[in-house]
């Protein structure tokens, strides 16, 4: 049986094999056989102290450095060294201020509200004896309802003004807290650090914030979201008009 002619293993660092040769298969490498990076099976790499002439030795990419994790900037302090509150913290406070004061509305007004609805609907269905329509006089139509509709919106307005005022005015400088502020843990102090919130800056956030936003056309939107911009005690309008910051506690 003819046996297949053998071929003398090159020596280290002689001449790749010719065209048409093939690396050896991983685990078969002889010893002393530089296998150009080319030919190199997959997974096999060729060190460079072994490239046979000719041949660049293989660029090895450097280790990537390791990152590290971005700096997390500190939180914005208010004067007396505590964290401000962010605009969704203040946000969420407003909305559960806004829905404890509607609430109490409708408890208070609904009763007055169907009483008039009631008899604007017994007015208006009145019949004759025939069937038909009864037609509303204008003046005692004015009169039993147009204008206690009136006097009922400006009572409103006066008694939900007193109400305003009792809750953000008079509560809130008890601790400077309102329930909603209470339940998102912020609290209204003071821009000068060694001052006390009173009567007079509580005034005067209620009077910018819920006065003065209810009868100016966009201002209410102006005075929230200054906030957003203002450096570096992050305030509304309001806070800027009572010289008060609103700060993150803990309870």
């Amino acid at each position: 049986m003819t046996q297949p002619p053998s071929y003398p293993t090159p020596p280290v660092g002689g001449p790749p094999p010719g065209a048409g040769g093939v690396a050896p298969p991983p685990g078969q490498i002889p010893q002393g056989y530089a296998v150009p990076p080319q030919y190199a099976p997959p997974g096999y790499a060729v060190p460079p102290q072994y490239a046979p002439p000719g041949y660049p030795a293989p660029h090895w990419p450097a280790t990537p450095p390791a990152l590290s994790p971005p700096a997390l900037s500190p939180p914005a302090l208010s004067p007396a060294g505590l964290p401000l509150a962010s605009f969704g913290d203040r946000l969420l406070a407003w909305l559960i201020d806004t829905a404890l004061a509607s609430v109490v509305s409708m408890v208070l007004f609904m009763p007055v509200l169907l009483i008039l609805w009631w008899r604007m609907f017994s007015e208006m269905t009145r019949t004759n004896p025939d069937g038909t329509l009864v037609e509303p006089d204008p003046a005692t139509f004015f009169t039993s309802f147009f204008l206690p509709i009136l006097l009922f919106e400006f009572g409103l307005f006066v008694v939900l003004l007193g109400l305003y005022w009792l809750y953000h005015v008079e509560y809130l400088k008890r601790g400077g807290q309102t329930l909603g502020k209470k339940i998102m843990k912020l609290r209204v102090v003071p821009l000068d650090p060694n001052g006390t919130l009173d009567r007079r800056m509580a005034g005067r956030r209620w009077l910018v914030q819920y006065l003065a936003c209810s009868l100016i056309p966009g201002l209410s939107y102006a005075d929230g979201f200054w906030q957003l911009w203002d450096k570096p005690w992050q305030q509304c309008l309001h806070d800027k008009f009572a010289k008060t910051v609103v700060v993150k506690v803990a309870a």
